[in-house]
């Protein structure tokens, strides 16, 4: 009788464990979907003809969506707990179809902007937070390789993604591209959110708290030091990659005199550090700590810009070797940022705690997107770019630190 029971157990146990993992596929699939905003770079040649719009304004609408996305996040954190996962996702499938559809039958440039950057840019936000809870949950001891790998589909989307749509534009045109992709998105991300079910996560799991979040207040939340901390991490990090993201081909244009369709190719290798960034920072965070993985960022961040501003040099090899480290390390704090929210304050406020961190990805696009190109204005080389991005790796040294270092995880 006994060992009938255990062996229930057991089967019971690799049944979930199969789930769990089935999970984390079909959640890379969702996220390679709600991805393809890194795919816009495709679109910004063709919308510029379309509209006799110069390359500055033609980014209005990824930046926007960057924001909309960011503060549906944050919006939506506190509903995650209290509503279906399912519904949610379901909700913001639809949302990012929508806007695709109008962008495919807009008739002006302001259209788009409303369409591609709020309505899609807001129905991300909105599907992007519940596989990440769902998934958390799932994983409770050491949800970082998980949480890594659903998240690569975000950084693998472009790789992905951008193709298909390339080619899609020079077969059917710019818009009917928008309509074809907007009509998968409504079918295909609806239809995975239905498996996302909220897990049944046992009582002592579920009360997992640190003893710092007692008061689990907002304003308690950002009154922490860790959390503090946490979250200028994550601002420094966001904004260093999302600023190196958008100037890749540049930098490998002016600085190394690679050609075009060179720099095009390479972007796909840095896609997949940028994925691959994610599982390896999330088992980082998981196997030693969240202040280690902070370390080994900032500290690959600074050797690869101090060796991009000494370089007298400039080989192939060195810009593909900095960029893949730059790329990864984007992905790296897309990973250690909910990683390390669920490990030191718990997962019963977990989506919206990380709801609220997440407005440092918004203040990293704010701040990076442009600050390459100011750089660039005044002083004639994006050689410059990389000064600001050592003081700020340095910064980040410092500030984890005094903040996040913690032997002992607190959960």
């Amino acid at each position: 009788m006994k060992n009938h029971i255990q062996n229930s157990i057991s089967r019971s146990s690799d049944h979930d464990g199969y789930r769990r993992w089935m999970l984390v596929i079909l959640g890379m699939i969702m996220f390679i979907c709600l991805g393809t905003v890194y795919s816009w770079s495709v679109f910004k040649t063709p919308i510029e003809e379309l509209y006799n719009i110069n390359a500055a304004i033609s980014g209005l609408p990824y930046l926007v969506f960057l924001l909309m996305y960011t503060a549906s996040m944050v919006i939506t954190g506190r509903m995650i707990d209290r509503v279906d996962p399912r519904i949610m996702i379901i909700i913001g499938g639809l949302m990012v179809g929508v806007g695709w559809i109008l962008s495919g039958v807009a008739v002006s440039f302001s259209m788009i902007v409303l369409s591609y950057g709020v309505l899609s840019g807001a129905g991300v936000g909105i599907a992007y937070g519940p596989p990440i809870k769902v998934i958390s949950s799932s994983f409770v001891k050491k949800p970082g390789v998980a949480l890594g790998l659903l998240l690569a589909g975000f950084g693998l989307s472009p790789l992905i993604t951008a193709p298909i749509t390339k080619q899609l534009i020079n077969q059917i045109g710019i818009h009917d591209t928008f309509i074809a992709v907007g009509v998968f998105f409504i079918v295909v991300i609806p239809l995975l959110g239905l498996c996302f079910k909220k897990p049944q996560v046992q009582e002592q799991h579920v009360k997992i708290q640190s003893k710092m979040t007692e008061d689990s207040s907002v304003r308690a939340l950002i009154r922490n030091t860790k959390f503090q901390g946490l979250w200028l991490c994550f601002v420094i990090g966001t904004t260093i990659g999302l600023m190196i993201i958008g100037i890749s081909s540049q930098i490998g244009e002016e600085l190394f005199g690679i050609d075009t369709n060179t720099t095009a190719t390479l972007l796909a290798i840095f896609a997949i550090f940028n994925a691959v960034g994610r599982p390896l920072f999330g088992w980082i965070t998981d196997r030693y700590s969240p202040f280690i993985a902070a370390m080994v960022s900032f500290i690959l961040i600074f050797i690869s810009a101090l060796l991009m501003y000494a370089a007298t040099d400039y080989r192939i090899v060195l810009y593909v070797i900095t960029l893949s480290i730059f790329w990864m390390n984007l992905g790296a704090w897309l990973s250690i940022a909910p990683t390390t929210i669920a490990m030191y304050f718990g997962e019963a406020n977990y989506s919206r705690n990380y709801g609220v961190l997440f407005t440092a990805y918004g203040i990293g696009a704010v701040i990076g997107t442009p600050m390459a190109g100011l750089i660039r204005t005044q002083f004639g080389s994006y050689k410059y770019v990389f000064i600001p991005i050592m003081f700020l790796a340095v910064k980040g040294i410092i500030i984890a630190l005094f903040t996040i270092r913690n032997k002992k995880k607190l959960t």
